[in-house]
């Protein structure tokens, strides 16, 4: 019977500490949203809030309302912790004062080893 179709998708989140992924089959026309709710993931994960957690289908970004195709894999991503533009800015300042730090060292060891007496020559 066409009625008694049902398509396979999985729907994956991932802590630090652990990582799930549901397999569960579901009828055709099934959203990113209906999968995650009838995957009880958000059982297994209540820190999860759909309102605040960006979703996405095998890493591109989609919405709770997009239409699932078979084989998809719904992901459920946790808010950044850091700004990635604040986060860059931050490591290009430590990158500059490290290379200075390293050009000074160097500076330092070079004068070091000049004033140092070589082998006596004859």
């Amino acid at each position: 019977m066409v009625g008694d179709a049902s398509i396979t998708v999985e729907v994956a989140y991932a802590r630090p500490d652990e990582q799930r992924i549901i397999e569960l089959q579901v009828p055709p026309g099934t959203t990113v949203g209906e999968a995650i709710e009838r995957s009880g993931i958000t059982e297994l994960f209540p820190e999860i809030d759909l309102a605040r957690n960006k979703v996405g289908i095998f890493g591109k970004l989609g919405k709770l309302d997009a239409v699932l195709q078979p084989g998809d894999r719904v992901e459920i991503y946790r808010p950044l912790i850091a700004d990635p533009k604040e986060a860059r800015k931050k490591r290009a300042a430590e990158g500059k004062v490290m290379r200075k730090g390293a050009r000074a060292a160097n500076a330092a060891r070079e004068k070091a080893a000049g004033d140092k007496p070589g082998p006596e020559e004859s």
